[in-house]
């Protein structure tokens, strides 16, 4: 299902509730952060559909009585618990903030990378510049930083990042290795997670990663503990920058990494792939498009994570529709031969070719 976002049929007395709810979100937010971790939502989820009185909750969660009342009275307005014959019981939204995976990993995303950052998305959407990101330190971006985040924010960094590909690693090896790679460059690699994969899933392919040095370093370590240095190699380099790109690979894999570059740095890594890649290569390009999901909710989170790479990343770059990223691997000289929707939680894999400029 793709989301055009093309009505506007709410009814005005819900449009002015939805609108406090925008005006007042960041309290609602923290509310419902200090539910979870307070341990309030998981006491109410354990009570199998009794309600607990104020005292049973304040008794158990190690709280007081001030802030347990100030957390569930917000967390009645936001529809996390409910109240009857003054017992509270958790809702239908407070046992999703506690069950549901990619709520918890967006959450956890938003306060220990984002949260603080935000208060500076006017400046970053005015200078295309993550000046938020100044609240861990002075970096142009964030990669580079990543391995010197504070332990929460690092943790809840990957986590996220790992979240949205490693189901869709899954599904994508199989259409990977139809193409029968020798060599695979796996560019923007992180932490190798997916060399490893392909490694491990097939045992004659060998893989370069080409990253940032930083990156690299991190990716070798991974590697060295799962013995398989011999398989798989690093590459540092910026693909920004004007060093040379090696061009043996049978198939250059990216996932989710033009998402982190504005629309002419993605045409501009294409062409620097263009003028080296062999002419039956593939370019298998993994992403996650907002306009492509099943449900609104993941519309919502990839339009809401967009924001971090505006404030905290880079500052000029996002999670982009289907259409506008087609337009860049166009415009580089690449067309796509095969598209996969549905990968893993709402991923898009794109088999492309090189058709000439």
């Amino acid at each position: 299902m793709h989301y055009g976002y093309d009505k506007d049929d709410i009814s005005a007395l819900d449009a002015i509730t939805e609108a406090q709810k925008i005006a007042f979100a960041p309290m609602l937010f923290q509310a419902a952060l200090n539910l979870r971790d307070n341990g309030i939502l998981s006491y109410l989820d354990k009570q199998s559909g009794r309600g607990r009185a104020l005292n049973d909750i304040v008794d158990h969660c190690q709280i007081d009585e001030y802030a347990a009342s100030l957390l569930l009275d917000m967390g009645l307005s936001g529809g996390i618990v409910y109240r009857k014959e003054g017992l509270f019981f958790i809702g239908k939204i407070g046992h999703f903030l506690l069950h549901d995976r990619m709520t918890r990993v967006n959450m956890d995303f938003t306060q220990d990378v984002c949260y603080q950052g935000l208060f500076s998305l006017k400046a970053s959407l005015e200078t295309k510049k993550p000046v938020g990101l100044k609240v861990f330190g002075d970096w142009p971006t964030i990669y580079p930083a990543l391995s010197q985040l504070p332990d929460d924010a690092r943790k809840s960094w990957f986590a996220f990042d790992h979240f949205y590909s490693d189901a869709a690693f899954n599904a994508a090896l199989p259409h990977v290795f139809d193409l029968k790679p020798a060599q695979l460059y796996d560019v923007g690699g992180n932490t190798g997670k997916w060399s490893l994969r392909c490694c491990n899933y097939n045992p004659d392919v060998n893989v370069t990663i080409l990253d940032l040095p930083q990156q690299i370093k991190t990716a070798e370590e991974n590697v060295a503990r799962h013995g398989m240095s011999e398989r798989i190699k690093g590459y540092p380099i910026d693909m920004l920058s004007d060093a040379p790109l090696p061009g043996e690979a049978d198939v250059w894999w990216m996932s989710q990494f033009l998402d982190c570059f504005s629309e002419e740095q993605i045409i501009s890594i294409l062409k620097k792939i263009h003028r080296v890649i062999k002419p039956d290569a593939r370019v298998c390009i993994l992403e996650i498009f907002w306009d492509a999901q099943r449900y609104e909710a993941g519309a919502f989170s990839l339009n809401a994570s967009s924001l971090y790479f505006t404030c905290m990343a880079n500052g000029n770059s996002r999670f982009y529709s289907y259409d506008v990223f087609l337009r860049c691997i166009e415009a580089a000289g690449f067309s796509v031969e095969k598209q996969i929707d549905a990968l893993g939680v709402g991923h898009t894999l794109l088999i492309c070719k090189k058709t000439g400029l």
